[in-house]
């Protein structure tokens, strides 16, 4: 049995680790393995895509797609896992379930933009009417099934119009 004042690594798990700058006879001196001199050499240096001052590659390619100024932040939430809520008594089938019961019944931890309900199986409970922002046609599907109801509320305006101050 040993003890606790005997306990020591594998031999061989961990390694020192080099202590570079420290004269020519550690082999790492004198330039502490960073080759000659010049940019590299130093520290800060950024030179991953320039090519000398030719244009890089990745800007000469065409660019494509698009990234919106500010996209939405959903919450997607699996009908399943609203199932398992439901089925331990944390969510209420009767009322309306909307952003607001299910942060309370702690299926998300804040609303954000909006919630979005996706799956399209393991939901089972009946007659539950759901208010959501977005829901996948699987989940609208499978909980029109059981009996229940899908409400998607129209998307807030994320903008506005400021007046002309002329």
């Amino acid at each position: 049995m040993t003890r606790l004042n005997e306990l020591r690594d594998n031999p061989g798990s961990s390694k020192t680790r080099i202590r570079i700058g420290r004269g020519i006879g550690s082999g790492k001196g004198k330039t502490g393995g960073r080759g000659g001199k010049g940019q590299t050499a130093r520290s800060g240096v950024a030179i991953n895509g320039f090519e000398g001052g030719q244009m890089p590659l990745h800007m000469r390619m065409p660019k494509r797609g698009f990234n919106a100024l500010n996209p939405k932040d959903w919450n997607e939430v699996r009908i399943d896992r609203i199932q398992n809520y439901i089925d331990s008594g944390k969510l209420d089938a009767k009322g309306v379930i909307d952003a607001a019961a299910l942060v309370a019944a702690g299926v998300i931890r804040r609303p954000r933009d909006g919630v979005r309900l996706i799956g399209a199986e393991g939901f089972s409970a009946k007659g539950v009417s759901f208010k959501v922002d977005y829901a996948t046609k699987g989940a609208a599907a499978a909980i029109e099934a059981a009996g229940g109801s899908v409400e998607v509320i129209p998307a807030k305006a994320t903008w506005k119009k400021t007046p002309y101050a002329g």
